[in-house]
């Protein structure tokens, strides 16, 4: 039980940190979905650090489920990634529904990299 607990409260905390940048950047009218762009490489510099950390030293499980799993998979959303870019293509914005797929995936794999080599 106490896993679910940890996965829980995590994915809550991330949750409620990827809702605040989308409501701080809810300010300004953008046709590019920025919001979920930045959370989720904020998210995958987290889980590279994290990943560093933990096969360099150790992380006990219960930071493992409560940071890596719950808060980096609450923080991340690839479903509203996946939303905003069919609604780019349904649109017609071909050409930022396409940057937003290349740059969501080159940054968010760079995102990995760098939060790894922060720690080493």
């Amino acid at each position: 039980m106490m896993p679910f607990l940890y996965v829980f409260i995590g994915g809550g905390l991330g949750s409620v940190a990827r809702y605040s940048i989308a409501r701080w950047m809810s300010t300004h009218e953008f046709v590019f979905p920025w919001a979920t762009l930045l959370a989720n490489v904020l998210a995958c510099i987290i889980l590279g650090v994290l990943t560093a950390y933990a096969s360099k030293y150790y992380l006990p499980d219960n930071y493992r489920l409560l940071f890596m799993v719950g808060f980096c998979g609450g923080f991340s959303t690839f479903s509203t990634f996946s939303s905003e870019t069919f609604k780019l293509l349904s649109s017609g914005q071909t050409a930022y529904a396409f940057a937003n797929i290349s740059l969501s995936l080159l940054l968010c794999l760079f995102s990995i990299y760098l939060g790894m080599r922060l720690v080493r």
